[in-house]
């Protein structure tokens, strides 16, 4: 059985309007293998749980540089798994404060980056936790 290519919903929720980070990030994950879906700026958790489900996707990555991140991954989380997709793992990147992670890890947000990281790292945790969730 061919393994299966690891489908990625890459978002801007929010009212940013800046998504060159989230182009890179986008960019590295298909150049990786992945199959990428970027839904573009100013999407609301709807949209991006939406989304998620209509594209059937392993993991959903969300640029959020506002600073509405400890409002907006906590509302996602809660829609995926209205959806009944618990396994779908939720990565964040962009400005966040280091006293910020370890709530979001907490609540369920698969991985943390912030500006600067290599986006080889994004894509080995990514292919990991995609791999746990559905091993």
């Amino acid at each position: 059985m061919a393994e299966q290519k690891i489908r990625v919903i890459v978002a801007k929720p929010g009212l940013d309007g800046h998504d060159r980070g989230a182009k890179v990030v986008a960019r590295a994950l298909r150049d990786a293998g992945m199959e990428v879906i970027y839904t573009g700026l100013r999407q609301t958790p709807e949209m991006i749980a939406e989304a998620a489900l209509q594209e059937d996707a392993h993991a959903v990555g969300l640029s959020i540089l506002s600073g509405a991140h400890m409002e907006l991954a906590p509302r996602i989380l809660e829609l995926l798994k209205a959806n009944g997709q618990e396994n779908v793992k939720v990565f964040i990147g962009g400005i966040i404060p280091d006293e910020d992670v370890p709530r979001l890890l907490e609540l369920g947000v698969a991985g943390v980056y912030g500006p600067g990281t290599p986006t080889d790292q994004i894509v080995k945790e990514m292919r990991a936790a995609v791999a746990g969730a559905q091993g």
